[in-house]
Order: C-alpha cells, then structure tokens, then sequence
C-alpha cells in the first residue's frame, strides 16, 4: 500500500495537484477508524487502535511479501455517541461498533475484516424496540441530525493533512485566495446569516466588515477555544477530531479582514486538543498553507496556541483578550468595541471554535448553502453537548429550529431508567431551565431568550423527576460566585448574596421574603454587571422560579424537599416487604434509630432519626425509601 506523501504547495495548482495524488493512492482493502476523542480514550481506545495497528501489520506480513488482505489502522475524532463508547467503524461498509473492548479486536479483525460477518453483539441496540444497527445512518442518534461543522469528525484522522485534503480540505482557502476579494468573504459570510456560536450569537459578518473597515495597518484575528461550561465538549471536539478545519476558517477570516496574525486561546485543560493543534499548525506550515505568500498570493499568515488557566470568566471576550496580553483575565467595558480595539489595541475578530469551523463550507458552497438551514433569525446548525439523565448522551449537530423534544426524545433516545423528564438546562451555568411543557420549543437564539434560558456555547443537561430545581440553581449559581472575577461589586457580591439565599433554602431555613429578594438581586446584577458572566448569572435561579416556584414554596413554607434531594429534607421508611432483617441499618444508624430483630422487618423512629441518609446507602436490598 502506498500513500500520498506531504509535500511543500507554492501555489494553488500545486495544491490540487497534491489533493489530485491523494485521492488516487493506493487504498488498504480495509480500514478499521477508532474513536480516540476524550471520551472513548477514557475507556481505553487508544489500546484499541494499538492492537488493530499490530493486527494490520501483521496480516500484511505472509511471508512472500505479497499481503493477501490489506488492512489500515486509523485514529478518528469524536463520533457523538460518547455513551456507547469505545467506538470502531469498519471499512468498506461503515459498521458501527459500539463498547468495544481488547479482546474484541481480534474477533472483529477474523470474522469483519477477513471474512465479511458481522459481530451482532457488538452493534447498536435500539433500547426502545431492541433492533440493531450495522451503520451511523440506520442509528437514530446520527440520523436525525444535520452534521456540517462535525461531518469529518470520526472519518479522518486529525493527525493527517492527507486526510483532510482527501475530505475537501483546504478548498476554500484556495477558492478564497484564487477567487474572490476579502470583501466577496465578507458578503458570503452576511449572507450566510451566521450569527456567533459562543454565545452572544451577534452577526458574524457584520462584526468581520465592522473590523475590516476599522482604522489600523495591523487586525488580528482569535478563536476562543476557552470552553468552561459544565458538561459542555463541543468546542474540545472539533479542536481534538478536525483541527485543520478550524486553522483554514481562521487562515480565511484573516484573508477577510486583512489580518496577519491569528491566535487560538484553548483551556490548558484540554491536552488532546492542543496537541492535535499544534500538530495540524505546524504540518500546516511545513506545507506551505501557513506562512508567507500562501498559495502564491500576497497574502501571509500565521497562527500561535495561547493556553489558559482554567479561568471561567476568561471565555469572555475582553478577558480573554486580557489574559492574551499577559494580563489578569478580567472583562473591560463594552463602550470600546474590541473591534475597532482589541488585543494590543488592535481592531480583533474573536470568534469561538463553532464559528470558524462554519467558515470553510459558507465559503467553498457559498452563503445561501448555510443560510437555506434553520429558522430565519438562526441560521444554520448548532453543536450540542447532550448529556444528563439521558441515554444517548454525547455530541450531536442539528438544524437550528429543531425542537427539544426531537432532541432529547428522538436523537438523545429519552430519559433513562424509565424516569420521567422534568427540564432540560440549555446555555452552560448562565442558562436556564427549560419545563417539560416547553419540550416542543424550537431551538434557536431568540426562543431559549424568550423562554429566560439561552443559547450559550452549547451545552444541554437533562434532568429527570428525581432532580431538585432549587440545587441545581444552587449548584450553578455557586459555580459562578467562584468563577466571578471580582472586577465589579455587583457580580462579586450579588452573586454571594444569592447563593447565601439559595442555601438557606435547600437547608430548610428559606425565609417568606427570600422569593422576592431573589428577584430584586437578579434584576440588580442584569443591570449592573461589567460583563455577560455577571449579566446572566441569575438566569438558573429567574427560570427556575419561574416554572418550579412550588418547589421553592415547599421549601420555604414546608421545610420539605418534593425531589427529595436536599439533606435533610425528607425521610426515609423501611419497606417491610423488601426488608429482610440483615440489621446492616440498626448496625449503622449513628443515632440508634432503627429497631428490629434479625430476619423481621425494621422500624425507623421519626422522631430520632437526623435523616443523615447512611441507612439509605447501605441497605443492599433497596428496603429503605426517600418519604
């Protein structure tokens, strides 16, 4: 087997040239793709992808140096379905492994790849009616979604410009440089409708165009790679599975708005990431795709990795820029447009991951491509981290305007364990929290804000009947009292007084006024928060108040916790039918409440019982139940 070497394009009829040997090399028979995103490595597939490598070779080794078989190993990026993993797909085909384990490799390399069966135990069951499935298209997971940014992710290795230009890659960039003015760019991406994927969802083109135009010989553009959202791995992704995607949309947007130099701010938190960055930068220079004169053009470029420490509020915009210049990460005042003067004070186009990764299709397929997807206020498709009390949990794309209900009924294949749903949490820990009669909402920027949640980067938690509204405004809430910078008293005390409140609460000391301070203070940090971080903060508690204000007045009023999750705010009964007299309870109850002779049921006293809940996690039988 051959393979399309790496070579150095002076100009774009080299790089077609190149893209040109590529396609024609010599193909292995087969091909085995495993997942290697954080996900799956966490599982063990990095062991995986070691043993099919050592299956290949030696199945290329027969002796006579004529294989009968040939058979390729590769590493891919995240598929989505995160929950099923470790993930392997099998070439010619596309059959989709799921839980693949080490002593799965050689009955897949026997009975798939050298005699064509299928290993039925180890595909896709549906849990609704129990049939399998051989390929992505026939999983409900995968065949609801409308994959344009992710759609390479899990078919090449982002380790391999070969196998990005095999893909399509590096097309735009030359019909970018060949083909049309900066200004040309600038109109696809308005047409285009992309508003930003971050968060704010402003208008793409219009913050590009308001850069370019603004006075300076010097712009830069950045990609804030600095995702913090609990439960949120969309941007982490796309940098570990595609991240030559990311640096021709960056290398375009620089070409757009007449910058130089281009930078990528990643969590130092992500290490996968990061590697595979500077991976594909520096392949990227070694052929001639970053640098000076790309493509024969006047045009140069080039791009640094910047990592951050871990702060929250660094995902804003100005910090970010702060943090950038060697400076505390903290937010300056909106009254100065980062686009007029932005890192050094120079006119800067930040955008997140998501967005950049849009730029290479708005500009190979053309503006009304994008703009033809989604609803008329949100064009094109959005990145989610599903996850939460749902059994498909992973990374799905869908059209914006697709409903919650199809997401998380459809593509996350409903709440678990036969529960029922209760909310689901889109935005990241500034959202908010969306009821169950709401599930038939269309997902795009303007409905989340109408319904008090919003867009964010993209997370989305689900929660079932079993989830506490208060605690988990309590639990966001406390998670942005730390990350607050402290720059502006509203956010950094507002948002300790909230919380203060929010665990009188949960712990059975609420007040009958607590309601309405929540309320004052909200309205307080919305109106007088230096940044987004603060702005938002209220959010979690605004909707849950909103829709689940019965649970706070339960708290409040009756001291009583209706998800039975905050301690100390519900009891627990022994079943006498489940109970079989083990005494392991009696035996640790730390107050000698529970009373009872060997193999007869048990009794809790009410009356002595702290409710400290250890009876509750020791019981091995499920003989004691939350009251």
């Amino acid at each position: 087997m051959t393979k399309a070497k790496i070579r150095i394009v002076r100009g774009a009829e080299e790089l077609r040239a190149w893209r040109e040997d590529v396609a024609n090399a010599v193909r292995a028979d087969s091909s085995v793709r495993v997942c290697i995103g954080t996900g799956c490595a966490a599982k063990g597939s990095e062991r995986l992808y070691e043993l099919f490598c050592e299956a290949a070779n030696e199945l290329g080794d027969n002796g006579d140096g004529k294989p009968s078989v040939t058979v390729e190993a590769k590493c891919v990026g995240c598929h989505g379905l995160c929950e099923q993993g470790p993930i392997v797909e099998v070439m010619p085909g596309g059959i989709l492994y799921r839980g693949v384990g080490e002593l799965d490799v050689e009955e897949i390399v026997r009975e798939t790849i050298m005699s064509g069966r299928i290993v039925e135990r180890l595909l896709y069951e549906d849990p609704a009616g129990g049939r399998r499935a051989r390929t992505e298209e026939s999983i409900p997971f995968y065949r609801a979604q409308h994959r344009i940014v992710l759609a390479h992710n899990g078919k090449i290795d982002p380790k391999s410009i070969t196998d990005y230009l095999l893909a399509g890659g590096y097309r735009a960039l030359d019909k970018a440089l060949t083909a049309m003015e900066p200004e040309e760019i600038i109109d696809e991406v308005d047409k285009s409708g992309l508003r930003g994927r971050g968060g704010g969802g402003f208008p793409t083109g219009r913050k590009w165009r308001s850069c370019r135009d603004a006075e300076g010989d010097e712009k830069v553009v950045i990609c804030n790679g600095d995702e913090g959202d609990p439960g949120a791995f969309m941007d982490r992704s796309i940098m570990e599975g595609n991240p030559f995607l990311i640096i021709e949309g960056l290398t375009i947007g620089g070409y757009a708005i007449g910058a130089r130099q281009g930078y990528i701010y990643v969590r130092n938190e992500y290490p996968l990431a990061i590697e595979h960055l500077q991976n594909a930068i520096s392949l990227a220079r070694k052929c001639g795709l970053l640098g000076e004169n790309l493509l024969g053009s006047a045009f140069s470029f080039d791009i640094r990795i910047n990592r951050g420490g871990g702060a929250f509020v660094c995902g804003e915009s100005t910090a970010l820029i702060a943090s950038l210049e060697g400076r505390t990460g903290e937010p300056r005042a909106k009254y100065v447009h980062t686009v007029e003067s932005g890192f050094r004070s120079m006119p800067t186009v930040l955008n997140n991951v998501e967005t950049w990764a849009n730029i290479p299709s708005i500009v190979e397929n053309g503006g009304a491509s994008l703009a033809s997807v989604g609803t008329e206020g949100s064009k094109g498709t959005k990145v989610f981290s599903l996850v939460g009390k749902v059994r498909n949990t992973g990374l799905v794309e869908v059209p914006m305007g697709m409903p919650l209900r199809t997401i998380i009924e459809e593509i996350g294949g409903g709440v678990r364990d036969g529960k029922r749903f209760k909310a689901v949490q889109t935005g990241g820990p500034s959202g908010g929290c969306i009821p169950a009669d709401r599930l038939d909402t269309p997902v795009d920027f303007d409905e989340l804000t109408r319904l008090g949640s919003m867009m964010g980067s993209g997370g989305m938690i689900v929660m079932d009947e079993d989830t506490c509204m208060v605690g988990v405004a309590r639990y966001f809430l406390g998670f942005l009292k730390e990350e607050s910078c402290g720059k502006c008293t509203p956010c950094r005390e507002g948002t300790a007084q909230m919380l203060d409140i929010l665990d009188r609460i949960a712990t059975g000391e609420g007040r009958s006024d607590d309601l309405e301070t929540l309320e004052t203070l909200a309205q307080l940090l919305a109106d007088a928060s230096l940044c987004a971080l603060g702005q938002t903060a209220a959010n979690p508690v605004l909707s849950t108040v909103r829709y689940f204000r019965d649970e706070y007045v339960a708290h409040v009023e009756k001291k009583v916790c209706p998800a039975k999750e905050c301690a100390g705010m519900f009891a627990y009964k022994i079943i006498p039918d489940d109970c079989t007299g083990c005494t392991i309870c009696r035996r640790n109850c730390p107050v000698d409440a529970i009373t009872g002779e060997r193999k007869q049921p048990h009794l809790i006293d009410p009356t002595t019982c702290t409710k400290c809940g250890i009876c509750y996690e020791k019981c091995p039988f499920n003989a004691i139940a939350k009251v």
